[in-house]
C-alpha cells in the first residue's frame, strides 16, 4: 500500500486501547508517519497519562510534544500547528484520537481532486453510540469499537448544534481553524464528505464534559466564544432528561447500524445535505443560559465540545 499523508493529532488521557486501535486503523489505511502531541490537564490521572504514553511507544510512535496545563480553546490549535510545521510540506491528515475516517473513494483520488480545487478534503462527523444509548466502555476482544457502539447518527449536529464538519486532509499551505472544522477560504468541495466515525460517547464522557463546562463557566479554561459551554450544557441536559443515556429513538438524530468498514448506502444523500447547508448557530440566551451568553457565532466556526 502506498504511504499517505502524515497523521497529525493532539491527544489527551484516552484509554490506551483506543490509541492502539487508532494507530492500527490508520496504518491499515497506509499511514506510516504519526506526529502526535499529548496534552494533559493538571487533574488527569497520572496512571492514565503514563499508560497512554506507554501504549503510544509500544505502537512504535514517539510523541513529538508532551505538555501539561489548562485546556484552553487555543491549546489544541497551538499544538496542532506546531506538529504541522514539523510535518513539513505536502498533505497532512487530521484526526482526533476518537475519529476514524472511512473514505468513499481511494485516498489518492481524493487528494488528486483536492489539489485541483481547494487544497482541502472535508468530512462529516457520524456520532457512534451504544445500541441502548448508554455510555459504556469497550474492549478490543469483545467486538471492538464497532461492536460496542454499533449505531451512527448526527448527534453533534442536531443536539449540540455544533459544527459537524471536519477538515480531514489539508495541504501544508492551508491554515485550518480550531477543532479542524474549517479552513478559511478553502472550503472542501468533495462530495460526499468523508465519514468521520466519532467515538466520543464512551464511558467517562459525562465526567469530562462536566469538567469542561465547569472550567469554561468559571474562566479557568479560556474560550473564544460561548460554544464550548453551551454545547456541554445541552449534552448534560439531554442526559438528565433521559436517565443518563442518549435517546437513540429520537428521529432527529437518525441513528442506524453502521460500521467503519463500509460507507453507509444512505451517506451520500444525508451527509451531503448536512455539509452543504450547515450554518453556525447564534448563541441566544435560553432558559438554562444567562443573558451574558448572547453572542455572535464562534469565530472559529467550530464545535468545541466535539
Amino acid at each position: 500500500m502506498t504511504a499517505v499523508a502524515p497523521l497529525i493529532a493532539v491527544i489527551g488521557p484516552v484509554e490506551p486501547a483506543l490509541l492502539t486501535a487508532w494507530v492500527g486503523y490508520y496504518r491499515a489505511h497506509g499511514v506510516e508517519r504519526f506526529l502526535l502531541a499529548f496534552h494533559f490537564t493538571e487533574h488527569a490521572c497520572p496512571e492514565r497519562r503514563d499508560a497512554v504514553q506507554a501504549a503510544c511507544r509500544e505502537a512504535g510512535v514517539v510523541p513529538e510534544v508532551v505538555s501539561v496545563g489548562p485546556w484552553h480553546e487555543h491549546t489544541n490549535t497551538r499544538l496542532r500547528d506546531l506538529l504541522r510545521v514539523k510535518a513539513g510540506e505536502g498533505w497532512h491528515m487530521l484526526a482526533d484520537s476518537d475519529e476514524f475516517h472511512t473514505f468513499p473513494v481511494p485516498l489518492p483520488e481524493l487528494i488528486a481532486e483536492a489539489e485541483k480545487t481547494t487544497g482541502t478534503v472535508g468530512g462529516l462527523m457520524l456520532d457512534r453510540v451504544a445500541a441502548d444509548g448508554s455510555l459504556p466502555g469497550w474492549s478490543p476482544q469483545d467486538g471492538g469499537l464497532d461492536g460496542a457502539y454499533p449505531l451512527g447518527g448526527f448527534l453533534t449536529h442536531h443536539l449540540l448544534r455544533g459544527d459537524p464538519r471536519k477538515i480531514v486532509l489539508a495541504h501544508s499551505t492551508v491554515p485550518v481553524a480550531s477543532g479542524n472544522h474549517r479552513a478559511e477560504g478553502h472550503r472542501p468541495v468533495n462530495r460526499p464528505p468523508v465519514v468521520v466515525h466519532h467515538f466520543k460517547w464512551r464511558t467517562g464522557v459525562r465526567e469530562n464534559v462536566e469538567q469542561r463546562a465547569a472550567h469554561s463557566a468559571d474562566g479557568t479554561w479560556e474560550d473564544a466564544s460561548p460554544a464550548r459551554l453551551t454545547e456541554a450544557r445541552r449534552f448534560l441536559d439531554h442526559l438528565d432528561q433521559h436517565g443518563g443515556r442518549i435517546n437513540v429513538q429520537d428521529e432527529r438524530f437518525g441513528f442506524r447500524p453502521v460500521s467503519t468498514r463500509v460507507v453507509p448506502h444512505w451517506w451520500a444523500h444525508d451527509a451531503t445535505q448536512i455539509v452543504t447547508t450547515w450554518r453556525p448557530p447564534a448563541y441566544n440566551a435560553g432558559p438554562n443560559e444567562p443573558a451574558s451568553m448572547i453572542s455572535s457565532p464562534s469565530p472559529t466556526g467550530g464545535s468545541n465540545l466535539a
